[in-house]
C-alpha cells in the first residue's frame, strides 16, 4: 500500500481543535509512549528525530532539520516530516508535513490542560509572545472560549502590532504585569531564559500555560509563581528534569517533585479544587503527542477522502 502524503494546507482541511483535545485524551488512555530522540550535529546545522511507539497506536518518527545560515538565503530555517506506522505490521502509513503536526499538537497540547484546569468563565486571555505559536494558541483557545477577549504582549512592540493586525480581535498590551493580572489565562511562548511572568503578579481563579522553555536553561515564570499554583505537566518524564522550568527549581529545592500533582497518564486528577485555585501547566512536548495527532490527522484525512 502507497503511503498517504499529508501537506500543511489539505491537511488542516477538517481539523478541530476540540476534538483533536480528545484525540490526545484517548490516546493517553493506552498504554505508556516508548518515546526515544536522537540529535546529529555538523557545525551548527542539527538533525533531530523523535521516535515515539504507543501500542494499539503505532510508530511515528518526527525528523527536522535546522539549517540555521538557510534565512540568509531566503529558505526556511525548518524542514522535517513525520512517517507515521502501523502498530499492526509496521506498515508506512502516511508522510504529513512537519509544521502542520507541530502546530496542532503544541496547542492542542496546552489546550487539553486549559479544558480541565482553566475556569470555563474565563473571559480574558492574554498570549505572551506573537510568534508563530501564539497564532495558533489563538485559534485554539479561540475555540474553546469562544467568548473570550485576546490580548497579546511581545517583547517588541511592532510584533505585538503585526499579531494584533493579523488575529481578529486581538488587543496589544503594554504592560505586562498589569496584563497577567487582569487575564484569567495566561498562555505564554516565548524562547526566555530569564522569567517574564512573576508570581506576584498572579491573582486567585487564573490558568497559566507554559509553552516557550524546553531547555534546561530556559524559564518563563519565576519560583513565586511555581509555589503559588497547583502545577500539572503533559509528561513528568519528559518535563521535570529536563526543562529548566521544574528542573531548576526542583534541584535548588524550591519545590519537591511532588509539587507537580499529575500528567497527562493521571488525566482525572486535572481538575481544580477549587474557583480560587491558580492553576500551571507545563507543556514540553515529546513524540508521543506528534504520534497521537498524526493519527488524529490521518483519521481526518482518511474520512474526508471517503477512506475509512
Amino acid at each position: 500500500m502507497t503511503a498517504t502524503v499529508i501537506p500543511f494546507k489539505e491537511g488542516e482541511r477538517g481539523l478541530d481543535w476540540l476534538a483533536l483535545t480528545e484525540a490526545l485524551a484517548r490516546g493517553h488512555d493506552l498504554p505508556r509512549a516508548t518515546v526515544e530522540d536522537v540529535f546529529l550535529y555538523r557545525d551548527k546545522d542539527t538533525l533531530l528525530n523523535r521516535s515515539a511507539w504507543i501500542t494499539g497506536m503505532g510508530v511515528a518518527v518526527k525528523a527536522a532539520t535546522v539549517f540555521p545560515g538557510n534565512p540568509t538565503k531566503g529558505k526556511p530555517m525548518i524542514g522535517g516530516a513525520v512517517s507515521l506506522f502501523s502498530d499492526e505490521d509496521g506498515a508506512l502509513e502516511a508522510i504529513l508535513d512537519f509544521h502542520l503536526v507541530t502546530k496542532w499538537k503544541t496547542a492542542g497540547d496546552s489546550l487539553l490542560a486549559a479544558r480541565r484546569l482553566a475556569r470555563p468563565d474565563s473571559r480574558k486571555i492574554l498570549i505572551v509572545g506573537a510568534g508563530t505559536v501564539g497564532r495558533s494558541l489563538w485559534s485554539a483557545y479561540g475555540a474553546a472560549f469562544p467568548k473570550a477577549e485576546f490580548s497579546v504582549w511581545n517583547r517588541s512592540p511592532a510584533g505585538a502590532e503585526a499579531f494584533a493586525a493579523e488575529c481578529s480581535g486581538v488587543t496589544v498590551a503594554t504592560d505586562l504585569a498589569l496584563a497577567v493580572n487582569e487575564a484569567d489565562i495566561i498562555t505564554s511562548a516565548t524562547m526566555s531564559t530569564e522569567p517574564l511572568i512573576r508570581g506576584e503578579w498572579l491573582r486567585a481563579g487564573q490558568h497559566l500555560d507554559l509553552i516557550g522553555a524546553y531547555r534546561p536553561d530556559m524559564r518563563e515564570t519565576d519560583d513565586t509563581a511555581l509555589l503559588r499554583s497547583r502545577v500539572f505537566v503533559d509528561n513528568l518524564h519528559t518535563t521535570v528534569g529536563h526543562i529548566g522550568e521544574l528542573k531548576t527549581p526542583v534541584e535548588s529545592g524550591v519545590i519537591p517533585k511532588s509539587h507537580v500533582l499529575a500528567d497527562y497518564y493521571d488525566l482525572g486528577a486535572f481538575k481544580r479544587q477549587s474557583a480560587q485555585d491558580i492553576t500551571l501547566f507545563k507543556n514540553g512536548g515529546g513524540a508521543h503527542l506528534d504520534l497521537m495527532t498524526s493519527r488524529y490527522i490521518l483519521d481526518v484525512w482518511r474520512k474526508n477522502s471517503g477512506r475509512h
